[in-house]
């Protein structure tokens, strides 16, 4: 993949695409990280890529491709101002910042800028992330591909073409990781309660959340049919069914859980 990418801090998820993007062998003397904290762009020189602490620091001529902005969004109207040169020369913007919606963008951009506001979550970090992106209307069919490209280093890539559906996306992908290690932690709890000593149960819950994800992503079977599958009649997990299924309790929590992370998400936009 020939492009130049301009990543605008480097913190746990930056660093997580700059890893993902040199194994995907795009060349590291095509990508510049600007970062204040001296600790991430040590981390971030180890690829080999070029590192700054400031914006103004850059040689003059320079022109990316791609701007990925990975700042906290507290800081973001403090960060985008400097970059907008880049944006006036035709550089795609990416934005991860959990809850800045595009028009914040497209205040200092413009509207013919084409942007993307990207929503990852922590498994980005092992390469097993979820990303979901909205592009505002200035986003060609190729500004797509290159962000699916940069993006599906890191997970799966998928798209909404209304920005309202992201606060839905944030409140069950963005926080959902949090979720299932609350599981982890549930099903650890019932495992000691069982009998079992704690670090057994702990593997034995992590390792069969992990395992059942995994077997749920590859095969061409939906969950409800491998629920099934493992489900004989009158058996043990049929028993243990019978009672996270009564009444649909878990489906009625999960929903509500969604919903209060969705609905915390649209107060911070």
């Amino acid at each position: 993949m020939s492009m130049t990418i301009l990543l605008v801090g480097c913190g746990n998820m930056g660093r997580a695409m700059l890893d993902g993007w040199i194994e995907k062998n795009i060349k590291p003397n095509s990508i510049l990280v600007v970062d204040p904290s001296t600790n991430n762009l040590e981390l971030a020189s180890r690829s080999g890529c070029r590192i700054f602490t400031s914006p103004l620091l850059i040689e003059e001529d320079y022109q990316p491709d791609v701007i990925v902005l990975a700042v906290k969004p507290q800081v973001m109207t403090e960060v985008i101002p400097t970059y907008k040169k880049y944006a006036d020369k035709g550089a795609l913007i990416i934005s991860i910042a959990a809850g800045t919606r595009i028009d914040v963008f497209e205040n200092y951009f413009g509207k013919d800028t084409a942007i993307i506001r990207t929503m990852p979550n922590t498994p980005a970090a092992v390469r097993k992330g979820m990303l979901v992106s909205v592009p505002n209307p200035s986003v060609t069919q190729e500004h797509r591909r290159l962000c699916d490209s940069l993006m599906s280093a890191i997970g799966t890539t998928a798209w909404v073409d209304d920005e309202n559906m992201m606060d839905a996306v944030t409140g069950l992908s963005g926080s959902g990781p949090a979720y299932v290690f609350h599981m982890i932690e549930a099903m650890t709890e019932a495992g000691v309660a069982a009998g079992l000593p704690e670090d057994l149960a702990t593997t034995l819950a992590k390792v069969t959340v992990a395992g059942a994800g995994e077997l749920a992503q590859r095969s061409n079977l939906d969950v409800a049919q491998l629920r099934k599958n493992v489900t004989s009649p009158n058996g043990t997990t049929a028993a243990g069914l019978d009672v996270l299924m009564a009444n649909n309790s878990l489906i009625d929590l999960m929903t509500k859980t969604v919903e209060a992370a969705k609905k915390r998400s649209i107060e911070l936009s």
